[in-house]
Formats: C-alpha cells, sequence, structure tokens
C-alpha cells in the first residue's frame, strides 16, 4: 500500500484536510503556520501498518497449514482399497472370498443351534417395538 492508499484509511492522512480544495500550489487551503510536513503524516503509522498486516499474513498462513495438515490426517484414516492395497493384497483378498461357500445342510443349523449359547426363551427382536 502506497503512501496516498494509506493516506485515504481512516487515520492515515494530514489532520485538517477533509472537504478543503486543493489550490494553484497543490496544498490545501491552509495557514502559513501549518506543518509543512502535513501529507507525510501517514508515514507516522507506517511501521504498525506493516506490522498488523504481517502478523494478518502469518495467521492466514497459519490457519492454510492447519488445514491442509488435517485434510492429510483425513485421507490418512480412511480406508481407500486403489491406494491402501497393493495388488498382491487385492489377490489374497479375492482367493479368501473364493473360498468361502455357503451350504445349505440341515445339520449344520441344527449343530449351531445345539451348540448356541442364546437364550431360547428370548422374545424375538424386532427393530422400533419397545419391550
Amino acid at each position: 500500500m502506497s503512501g496516498p492508499e494509506v493516506a485515504n484509511t481512516p487515520g492515515g492522512g494530514a489532520p485538517g484536510k477533509e472537504g478543503k480544495e486543493p489550490v494553484a500550489n497543490g496544498h490545501a487551503g491552509e495557514s502559513p503556520d501549518a506543518n509543512p510536513f502535513a501529507e507525510y503524516m501517514w508515514m507516522e503509522n507506517e511501521e504498525e501498518y506493516n506490522r498488523q498486516v504481517e502478523e494478518e499474513l502469518l495467521e492466514q498462513d497459519f490457519l492454510e497449514r492447519c488445514f491442509q495438515e488435517m485434510l492429510e490426517e483425513e485421507d490418512q484414516d480412511w480406508f481407500i482399497p486403489s491406494r491402501d492395497l497393493n495388488n498382491q493384497g487385492v489377490g489374497q483378498l479375492q482367493q479368501q472370498l473364493n473360498g468361502l461357500s455357503v451350504s445349505d445342510h440341515h445339520s449344520n443349523v441344527e449343530e449351531v443351534a445345539r451348540k448356541s449359547v442364546l437364550n431360547p426363551e428370548a422374545k424375538e427382536f424386532i427393530p422400533g417395538k419397545k419391550y
């Protein structure tokens, strides 16, 4: 931000110039005893302004880095097969899935029911129904 832009900001600019029209010599209609450096008074707070802008930029950079780290951590937590499994892992999973089978033998069902530790006297669970 250059001098004229700072002069247009609140608190910047030469005091007492508001609403005065420039005259032939480029100065507003001022009395001869006015401060000759009045148009440079905006530079008085330049260091503080620069410090504030730098702090805002650093804070913005910090927030962007934190957000990027959060996204990277989130990506690591998600399981993405194309990224997390190599070709061997996919093949191994396919072999394991092919080895599974469903059998319709009633003897197995009866055997499972006999070995079960569930309560045979329990009421049937119906979602949404309160007992």
